[in-house]
């Protein structure tokens, strides 16, 4: 679905900010891209297709909506600043035109949205700021189970922690927590220059591709307070990272080696898997414990 372009080069970005009386914060981690080729290139590894419908975080001043609306069916796009939010729908209609009405602008935080709103969006595809990352994404991954894929340019070290596998120095309660909804690949690496303002760090881009959680009879709240816990004190064998949460440090051994992990391991070296089998034996203590009361 080719739409007549209009994408932001450097001197529209600015002028528009200039018009809207705009200085970008730090609090909101507000980096706008100001490169239509890097658009294009997150456009393309998307992957998008004319049937699919995205939804897009923090759209800015709408560098990357105006490359999404190019290719997708429709884009629901999320901001908070409320200023922002009120001027993209003008921005998308001075330059294309044709997509006006392929575009919903929800002004709203993204982690206190309870739903994503009809039409249900296939894809994620959005810049990220660095500060609320991974919540956004764990939030969109809870509350949603229409889209399957996505697409986001994340800080580097944040994208380094949401690929992470087991016994990586990045791995963590992000990577851990992150696997359990879907595959994270890196798939690029994107400098400062095509920025306003320009960050101090590379961004990365992270593909994501949704996938079963492990079979468990644990609920995701049971198997990521295991992870939350492990990763607490990460430097200390599962058998005393774990007693808060389970008891003591002898009631976690049990449970650890009836899960048939090592007590003496640390967090760093369990896949997601291997939590959910710990989970499901905490969760089962604790169902015999209740039943005999």
């Amino acid at each position: 679905m080719t739409t007549t372009t209009g994408l932001l080069d450097p001197s529209s970005v600015r002028a528009l900010a200039t018009r809207l009386g705009l200085r970008p914060t730090k609090q909101r981690g507000q980096n706008f891209v100001t490169d239509a080729n890097t658009i294009r290139r997150l456009v393309a590894l998307a992957g998008l297709g004319p049937d699919d419908v995205v939804c897009e975080i923090g759209p800015g001043l709408g560098s990357l909506t105006l490359g999404l609306l190019e290719q997708a069916r429709h884009v629901l796009a999320i901001e908070i600043d409320p200023l922002l939010a009120g001027q993209l729908a003008d921005t998308v209609a001075t330059r294309m035109p044709g997509a006006a009405d392929r575009l919903t602008v929800l002004e709203a935080d993204a982690l206190a949205v309870p739903a994503l709103p009809e039409p249900h969006p296939t894809v994620v595809v959005a810049n990220l700021p660095y500060n609320v990352s991974v919540p956004v994404l764990l939030h969109l991954l809870a509350i949603d189970q229409h889209w399957s894929r996505g697409l986001v340019m994340v800080q580097l070290e944040v994208a380094d922690r949401l690929v992470a596998g087991p016994g990586s120095r990045t791995y963590g309660v992000p990577s851990v927590k992150m696997a359990w909804y879907a595959e994270a690949v890196r798939v690029g690496t994107v400098p400062p220059g095509v920025f306003w303002p320009v960050p101090n760090v590379d961004s990365g881009l992270v593909r994501l591709t949704r996938r079963p959680p492990p079979p468990t009879t644990a609920s995701r709240a049971q198997v990521f307070a295991v992870v939350d816990a492990a990763f607490a004190q990460r430097r200390k064998m599962l058998r005393a990272a774990l007693a808060p949460l389970i008891g003591s440090s002898m009631a976690a051994s049990a449970v650890l080696e009836a899960a048939g992990v090592d007590p003496q391991a640390r967090g760093e070296t369990l896949t997601v898997e291997d939590f959910a089998r710990v989970a499901e034996q905490l969760a089962g203590r604790e169902g015999q414990s209740g039943a005999g009361r």
